[in-house]
């Protein structure tokens, strides 16, 4: 499956506007809508109330936090909260993880403060004890650096793929030994010299640990200017996708399915801005129909 999605804002002020825009790409047929975690904001929205009414506004897309702050939300709590949303929407969504990058903000919301290295390991435990909440089965008991969970009944709800976010090379190595997905970190795409550095650890590690590198998939956050004409140059100097016309678009899309392995996209505006309700019915009633096609022949 390759997916589409949009990226919404959280901004409290911006609340009609998003939730008009979440019913409008649903009825087009996008597969995902994607949220920020950045709690300590007190403009943000919190990401999970925001899926949740997404969600419940929303007939068929799945719901994505892109990604969830791990440092500020147990795992075992996040287990239960996304098995939940599972149950309520038969299944609509995907769970998105983060070593947690802006520690002083994390700091003074109250949890501890993680060393780097710190960071990565508490990551590791808390997607092994996420995926071990879901899906039935006998009590869990987990005894971690970071993460503890005595005789806990698992949620009969299947836990959905887990992407991360992850950017330096151990946080990567943890994405190829138990995760499901990536999603390149500063929306590096295919072309850039991040992927092409970064997707080598995750395939490394996915190997190393017994498993089959295809079995995590990318996932590109892609921003970028929907024009009415072609542009002369659809991407800058240093290689970075400018946007162009719907056929530029997808002739870009298509190449990367098919030619880089790419299993989705979700669209973002110029410097990563929320989408306009016009760039919006263009991407998904023009670009993503014709992208579809395109890797279907």
């Amino acid at each position: 499956m390759t997916y589409f999605g949009i990226g919404v804002s959280t901004a409290v002020a911006a609340v009609p506007a998003t939730l008009d825009l979440a019913v409008q790409v649903d009825r087009a047929g996008l597969d995902l809508l994607t949220v920020s975690d950045h709690p300590y904001h007190a403009d943000r929205l919190d990401a999970y109330a925001e899926i949740g009414v997404l969600l419940g506004r929303t007939e068929r897309i799945s719901g994505l936090v892109s990604v969830t702050n791990l440092p500020t939300r147990p795992a075992s709590m996040l287990a239960r909260t996304i098995t939940s949303l599972s149950a309520l929407t038969g299944g609509r969504i995907v769970l998105g993880m983060g070593v947690g990058g802006l520690w002083d903000d994390i700091a003074r919301l109250g949890f501890t403060k993680l060393s780097p290295g710190q960071a990565v390991r508490a990551f590791e435990e808390g997607i092994r004890l996420v995926k071990m909440l879901g899906g039935g089965g006998g009590p869990v008991t987990f005894d971690g650096e970071f993460h503890q969970v005595t005789d806990l009944v698992p949620a009969d709800e299947a836990m959905p793929p887990v992407w991360t976010g992850s950017v330096g090379p151990k946080s990567l190595a943890v994405t190829g030994r138990v995760a499901d997905g990536w999603m390149p970190g500063h929306a590096a795409d295919w072309l850039s010299e991040r992927f092409r550095t970064s997707r080598p650890v995750i395939d490394e590690a996915a190997v190393d640990a017994g498993r089959d590198p295809a079995d995590v998939v990318t996932v590109y956050n892609f921003p970028g200017r929907i024009t009415t004409t072609p542009l002369a140059k659809t991407r800058a100097d240093d290689g970075r996708w400018i946007g162009g016309s719907p056929e530029q678009w997808v002739e870009e899309l298509t190449g990367a399915v098919l030619e880089h392995g790419a299993a989705g996209f979700v669209l973002f505006g110029p410097g990563g801005s929320t989408p306009d309700a016009e760039s919006a019915a263009r991407w998904a009633g023009e670009i993503v129909p014709a992208v579809r096609e395109a890797v279907a022949k």
